[in-house]
């Protein structure tokens, strides 16, 4: 059985490894293809792609854009993001970077007046992203002592409402998924039931459809067997694709491994089939 895994993230936002590393341990995996998927830039693409065509693993080109819904961050993935499209990517992204970059600034000031011995600077410097996040954050935190791990980091210091993290403004769901649609890309919903319940995908994925949602993630390294069938459920109701993804992090998320998540994650090859736009785009092996 051919399998693929359409969401993970290299060194370009919150990911350890590089794009070229990335495309070598989905060869080891068995993989038959991947998509890159970092957070809010296309920067790591030309590496990506590149180390794809030296390789026999298909390679997708991505992103996962942080949008709003309802004062809810979701992650909508745009997958078969056109090269000469990659710039306006960029473009679109460029406030809300703007917006995390000042949200940074802010919580490592809280952060030193608080008495953490932590600096913008040696965080910036622990990923090539234009913009780091609260993982790195997180490891700083750890490396220094602070907290046991990235989890601790997460769940105390970190969590939004506790008095440092401010999160960054965010570009409304439904636009962001309609752009997607509009530079020829696909638009796919993000890991589902992490950030809504049932009873909000019900009221979320009708009008998402409209936007132009093409699918949503029901295989993902988090959800069990029954959330993977509910979860497909769900996209056949609202007549959407189904893609996945590990949603691989590196050494960031080690219980993560490309491919099969936490062990027991299989997506498709059909899926990928599906997925791609009908037109401008061609498996080049």
């Amino acid at each position: 059985m051919r399998l693929c895994d359409l969401h993970m993230h290299s060194t370009f936002s919150d990911g350890t490894f590089t794009p070229a590393e990335l495309v070598r341990a989905a060869e080891s995996a068995g993989l038959s293809a991947i998509a890159l998927t970092d957070h809010n830039t296309t920067k790591g693409l030309r590496e990506f792609l590149e180390a794809g065509a030296e390789s026999r693993i298909m390679t997708v080109a991505g992103c996962e854009f942080s949008t709003d819904y309802r004062s809810k961050e979701l992650h909508i993935v745009g997958l078969f993001l056109p090269e000469e499209k990659w710039e306006t990517v960029e473009c679109y992204v460029a406030q809300l970077l703007a917006f995390k970059q000042q949200s940074n600034q802010l919580l490592i000031e809280r952060l030193q007046q608080a008495g953490y011995e932590i600096t913008y600077a040696e965080t910036a410097a622990e990923t090539d992203a234009a913009a780091f996040n609260r993982a790195h954050v997180a490891g700083i935190l750890q490396k220094k002592g602070y907290v046991r791990d990235r989890t601790e980091a997460f769940a105390t210091i970190l969590k939004e409402g506790n008095g440092f993290y401010t999160p960054p403004a965010r570009p409304d769901a439904f636009e962001t998924i309609s752009f997607i649609q509009q530079i020829g890309g696909t638009a796919v919903l993000a890991h589902p039931f992490l950030n809504l319940t049932e009873a909000e995908l019900r009221e979320f994925l009708p009008e998402a459809k409209l936007h132009g949602l093409a699918a949503m993630e029901t295989h993902y390294s988090e959800f069990d067997a029954e959330t993977t069938e509910k979860a497909a459920a769900l996209a056949e109701h609202f007549g959407l694709k189904q893609s996945g993804g590990s949603d691989f992090h590196g050494a960031v998320k080690p219980d993560i491994s490309i491919g099969t998540g936490k062990g027991t994650l299989r997506v498709p090859f059909d899926f990928l089939e599906a997925l791609r736009p009908d037109c401008g785009w061609q498996y080049l092996k």
